[in-house]
C-alpha cells in the first residue's frame, strides 16, 4: 500500500501514548511508576458479573445476538435510565455496541456528511475529533474557559453555528475536566442546536460517576438527541467492550442496520454479563466505588492546591483533575516527561484535549488507590 486515505492522515496522535510508552520501558527496567494517566478504573468487574458471563459461557449462549443487542439488556438499561437518571425510554431506542466508541462511530456515520462541521469544546477527549474525521466531517473545538466549566455553551452555538455546521458533540461529566454541564445550561445549549436544526450527541460515559448532585440524563430536557454511555466507566468492565447509544425513535432502525453491516453484534458472553450489573446488590457494590472515588478526589484537590498546580474548576464528576502547570515554567508536554522521570509519575499533558488550554494544563487522573494517589503526590512534591 502506498499511502494511507486523506482522512487517516489528518486524525489525531496523543501525546499520552508516548508517556505510556515511556513508563512500560521504566517499568521494564524495575522503577516503580505510579499512573495518574489511563482512565481505568482500578476496580474489576464484580463478582455476580464475572459469575454471569461464566454461566452464560457454560450454557453455550455465545452466538450473536441481535444487532441492537439483547432484549433482556436493553430493558436493563432503560429501567437504570429511569430509576437513576430520571429519563423515560422505551427500550427500543437503545442499541448496544462494542464499547461507547463503537457508539459514537455509529453515531457520527449516521448524522455526519462529507465535510459537515461539528461543534465542541476545547478541551475535548481527542478520540471524539476522530470519530468525525473517519466520517468525513471535520471537528471544530471552540475555546472555552474556567467560566463556563471548560464545557460549550449555547452562546458559542450562536456565534460559532456557519452554514456547513450541524451539530455538536458534548460530554457532561467531561473527559479531561471531570465538569459537568449545568442543566439550565445544557437545556439553553440543546435549545440553540434545535433552533438551527441540528443534531446533539451527548456523551454520557461518567454520568453514574457524578459527586455533587443527582445525576440526571440530557434526555429528561430533550428527547431528540443521541446519548452515548459505556459499561467502562461507572460498571468497571473496561475490556469486555460494552456500551450503548440511545437514540430517537426514528433513527432506532437505520442505526439497527448500519450496526448489523459493521460490527454485527456487540460482544454477547459480555452482553448476558452486563444484566446483572442492574441487580439490586450488584448496584451496591458500585455506588460503595463510586463513594471511593469521591473521596480520593476530595483527597487530591487541597493537596494539588498545597503543591502548586491550581485546579481552576472542581470536578463534580469522573475521575479527572484538569490542573493549571503555568506556574511550572514549562509546557505541558516536558513537564509530563520531568514528573515520569523524576517522579515515577504517569499524567497526560493538556495538549491532547486541545490547543487552547493545552501548553499549561496537565490531565491527572484519580482511578488508582488511595494508598497510591497518597505516594503520588509526595513524588510530585519533591519535584515542584
Amino acid at each position: 500500500m502506498s499511502r494511507l486515505a486523506s482522512r487517516v492522515q489528518q486524525f489525531l496522535t496523543f501525546h499520552a501514548v508516548e508517556v505510556f510508552k515511556e513508563a512500560q520501558a521504566l517499568q521494564a527496567m524495575g522503577k516503580d511508576i505510579i499512573s495518574l494517566g489511563i482512565g481505568e478504573p482500578d476496580f474489576t468487574a464484580p463478582p455476580q458479573v464475572v459469575e454471569a458471563l461464566e454461566r452464560a459461557a457454560q450454557a453455550g449462549l455465545s452466538g450473536y445476538s441481535a444487532p441492537a443487542g439483547l432484549a433482556a439488556l436493553r430493558e436493563a438499561i432503560a429501567q437504570f435510565y429511569a430509576t437513576e437518571f430520571g429519563a423515560k425510554v422505551d427500550p427500543a431506542r437503545i442499541i448496544v455496541t462494542a464499547g461507547a466508541s463503537g457508539a459514537l462511530s455509529l453515531a457520527c456515520a449516521a448524522l455526519v456528511d462529507t465535510g459537515a462541521e461539528v461543534l465542541m469544546p476545547d478541551p475535548s477527549y481527542p478520540a471524539n475529533s476522530n470519530f468525525i474525521l473517519a466520517a468525513g466531517g471535520r471537528p471544530r473545538l471552540i475555546p472555552s474557559t474556567a467560566e463556563k466549566r471548560f464545557q460549550l455553551s449555547a452562546q458559542d452555538v450562536r456565534d460559532h453555528w456557519t452554514p456547513e455546521t450541524r451539530g455538536v458533540l458534548v460530554a457532561s461529566p467531561s473527559n479531561p475536566t471531570g465538569t459537568s454541564i449545568a442543566r439550565d445550561e445544557l437545556a439553553d445549549l440543546l435549545h440553540a442546536v434545535r433552533e438551527r436544526q441540528g443534531f446533539a450527541i451527548v456523551d454520557e460515559i461518567y454520568l453514574g460517576l457524578s459527586y455533587e448532585n443527582q445525576a440526571r440524563s440530557a434526555l429528561t430536557l430533550d428527547d431528540d438527541i443521541i446519548v452515548i454511555n459505556s459499561f467502562s466507566k461507572y460498571f468497571h468492565m473496561t475490556g469486555w467492550r460494552l456500551g450503548w447509544m440511545i437514540v430517537p425513535e426514528r433513527l432506532a432502525g437505520p442505526i439497527e442496520k448500519m450496526a448489523a453491516s459493521l460490527a454485527i453484534c456487540a460482544p454477547t458472553l459480555a452482553q448476558h454479563a452486563a444484566v446483572a450489573c442492574f441487580a439490586p446488590d450488584t448496584l451496591k457494590i458500585y455506588e460503595h466505588r463510586r463513594e471511593a472515588f469521591k473521596q480520593r478526589r476530595d483527597y487530591l484537590l487541597p493537596e494539588f492546591e498545597r503543591m502548586g498546580l491550581h485546579v481552576p474548576v472542581k470536578p463534580d464528576g469522573a475521575f479527572y483533575i484538569y490542573a493549571d502547570i503555568a506556574a511550572q515554567g514549562v509546557d505541558s508536554v516536558i513537564f509530563a516527561k520531568r514528573l515520569l522521570h523524576e517522579a515515577g509519575v504517569a499524567a497526560v499533558p493538556g495538549l491532547d484535549f486541545g490547543p487552547a488550554h493545552g501548553n499549561h494544563t496537565m490531565r491527572f487522573s484519580y482511578a488508582t488507590g488511595l494508598d497510591r494517589l497518597q505516594e503520588a503526590v509526595r513524588r510530585i512534591g519533591t519535584v515542584l
